[in-house]
């Protein structure tokens, strides 16, 4: 099996584990996948996301600086990072990750809904409830474009139908 394929069956493995709440042999499937691969960003993510759920928040904050580092510009794992710094009582840095990733990514809902949660902490209600308006549009445009989506393939569906019964009537 060639490393790909391995880092692939690893990472699998990985997310079942964790899904099971068996962190630590999900901790130990991802320190696999990273020693072959140092640069794998999803993995580290992967790894301190588990971390994170761990109560582990320094190493966490220190795979998500990895894959910040890698990609600058990836919004959640600057999210999570202000997860993480909110863990430790670093509610400033924690509402700073929560901007940059909402700079990042203007639709990413859960990003908002952290800040709100963060703000009414921090005894910013007009804040938060301004975060928690634009969790609701989101919410809102999600349902919609689902609704959207799936009138599309309804109609589609239909469209098949109809040609499929005119061809079956000649």
């Amino acid at each position: 099996m060639d490393k790909a394929n391995r880092n692939k069956e690893l990472f699998t493995n990985a997310m079942s584990k964790l899904m099971k709440n068996k962190l630590g042999m999900s901790i130990d499937l991802l320190n696999e996948i990273l020693n072959a691969d140092p640069a794998d960003r999803l993995a580290t993510l992967a790894r301190g996301s588990v971390y994170l759920k761990m109560n582990q928040p320094d190493r966490a904050i220190s795979d998500f600086n990895r894959v910040i580092e890698m990609d600058p510009k990836h919004a959640k794992a600057h999210h999570l990072r202000g997860l993480a710094r909110e863990m430790t009582g670093s509610n400033d840095q924690a509402l700073m990750d929560f901007d940059k990733a909402i700079d990042i990514d203007p639709e990413y809902g859960a990003a908002y809904y952290s800040r709100a949660t963060l703000h009414t902490k921090m005894g910013q209600e007009d804040l938060a409830a301004e975060d928690m308006q634009m969790v609701a549009h989101l919410t809102n445009l999600n349902i919609e474009n689902f609704a959207n989506e799936n009138n599309v393939w309804r109609s589609r569906q239909l469209q098949m139908e109809e040609i499929l019964e005119t061809e079956l009537q000649r």
